[in-house]
């Protein structure tokens, strides 16, 4: 078996997930070291799985206070009976404790505006953080749950890979189509193109080869897409080639072929 049809058979995917008993692995191990293709490839899958399952972790505050300081004033104040005087330093020292009173009174107020203010701001902060670390989860689960459908499709017997090449416009691209005979489903990997040019969009092609008629079976849009830029695209039932174009946004009735990106015969 060659090196292209080793990256074909799909073993170097179960060989980054882990999947492959002992003697299965060393087996790549060494055609790795006696491939660079092998070496690049499995560099290639790494690097996506690795794109998907990268986190993001979220910050969050240290907790606030669980208690505030009571009151400092008791709820039943000592009243303490003074003798009637008719002494004015005694008036004057009874306006001043007032006053004194009044003022610790009034900087008392203020205090606790100024706590029940830092309460409240605290909360919602916490508020924001909580709200951000149920986006920062939601996230995670939407990536976990991309990886698991990626396993899936890397896992299924009934699957046909197949290794479209770049082509003139664009010799350096590589893509892999997974092609279930069984159910038809259609799933394209499509890591190493580039983004379209503002208006334009990638569309895939189902190919019967004599006479040459092509079928169009989706376009590559990020809404039918995952992180990793696997894309889900139109069942079919019968294809002897793939390939993918570059067409004006909302796509074409038959392909530009000036524009054919890549190609790979079933």
């Amino acid at each position: 078996m060659n090196s292209r049809e080793y990256i074909e058979s799909g073993i170097l995917e179960l060989y980054v997930f882990g999947k492959l008993s002992e003697e299965e692995r060393q087996d790549v191990q060494q055609m790795a070291a006696d491939s660079p293709a092998i070496r690049t490839e499995i560099a290639a899958i790494e690097k996506a799985v690795i794109d998907l399952s990268q986190s993001v972790s979220p910050t969050i505050s240290s907790e606030t206070y669980d208690k505030i300081r009571q009151e400092l004033l008791g709820d039943d104040p000592k009243v303490v009976h003074l003798k009637q005087k008719t002494n004015w330093t005694q008036y004057l020292g009874w306006v001043a404790s007032f006053i004194l009173l009044l003022g610790a009174g009034l900087m008392y107020l203020k205090m606790n505006d100024l706590m029940n203010e830092q309460i409240n701001s605290e909360i919602e902060k916490n508020k924001a953080e909580y709200s951000k670390m149920q986006q920062t989860v939601s996230t995670l689960e939407q990536k976990n749950k991309a990886v698991e459908n990626m396993m899936e499709i890397l896992r299924d017997p009934n699957n046909t890979i197949v290794a479209l090449d770049g082509q003139a416009a664009m010799p350096s691209a590589s893509v892999k189509v997974y092609w279930n005979r069984a159910t038809q489903a259609v799933y394209v990997d499509a890591k190493s193109l580039p983004e379209p040019p503002q208006g334009m969009v990638y569309q895939v092609w189902a190919l019967k080869m004599d006479p040459l008629t092509p079928t169009s079976i989706g376009l590559l849009e990020r809404a039918t897409a995952s992180s990793s830029k696997m894309y889900r695209v139109d069942n079919t039932h019968e294809a002897e080639a793939f390939g993918i174009t570059l067409e004006p946004e909302g796509g074409n009735a038959t392909p530009t072929m000036e524009q054919l990106y890549v190609l790979g015969k079933v």
